[in-house]
């Protein structure tokens, strides 16, 4: 069965892992290795959380029931459970997650889909991270680590979108033409940064 978007916008959707409301049996086989083999709890949590939310939102964009929805992903180096996610049922729909601990968010929509959450860390501007993720005009204007970390969403929104690689952080510069970009700040020091070829909406958790 294959299942077509019910709107030509794009969503995304963001809150603490405790917030995501769905049944654990929604995650394949292979979520559930991934998920079991992370050492602290948190994290496994986060990643959980985030597996099931991306459902959420995809399921809000195709009108769909969202336990009817398998995340697949596949990489040909590290198999599957790796690489960039997609739904089995509408190969169609950009599918984008991220989780950070105590934060989780996701994306869906048509065409291209990309999305990031960081942690803003403490003190003054991480000097051992700019230079990996900053270009130097953007280095000389990062007055601390909310601008570094900002410029770090994107960036990485990007290369979930497959427009962007880690090795060209700190050399290209974005070309938002064509792009639609939606960011928000969650709790005191989380940063989300959504990118997606169609407008894009937060949506609450229900409704």
């Amino acid at each position: 069965m294959t299942i077509t978007p019910a709107t030509a916008l794009a969503a995304a959707m963001g809150c603490p892992p405790d917030e995501v409301r769905a049944p654990l049996e929604w995650l394949t086989d292979v979520e559930r290795d991934r998920a079991a083999r992370f050492r602290f709890a948190p994290d496994r949590i986060a990643f959980v959380a985030a597996h099931l939310l991306v459902r959420l939102c995809a399921g809000r964009v195709l009108g769909a029931d969202p336990g009817e929805l398998t995340l697949a992903q596949h990489c040909d180096v590290h198999g599957p459970g790796h690489g960039r996610p997609y739904l089995v049922e509408a190969p169609e729909l950009g599918v984008s997650l991220s989780h950070t601990r105590g934060y989780v968010c996701a994306a869906a929509g048509p065409g291209r889909v990309g999305v990031d959450a960081e942690r803003v860390p403490p003190g003054p501007l991480d000097r051992t991270l700019a230079p990996i993720a900053l270009t130097p005009a953007e280095l000389a204007g990062a007055r601390g680590n909310e601008d570094l970390i900002r410029h770090w969403v994107r960036k990485e929104a990007l290369i979930k979108r497959g427009e962007l690689t880690l090795a060209e952080m700190a050399t290209a510069e974005p070309d938002w033409t064509g792009r639609h970009l939606l960011e928000w700040h969650a709790e005191p020091d989380v940063l989300v940064a959504v990118i997606t070829d169609s407008p894009a909406t937060r949506l609450p958790m229900s409704g």
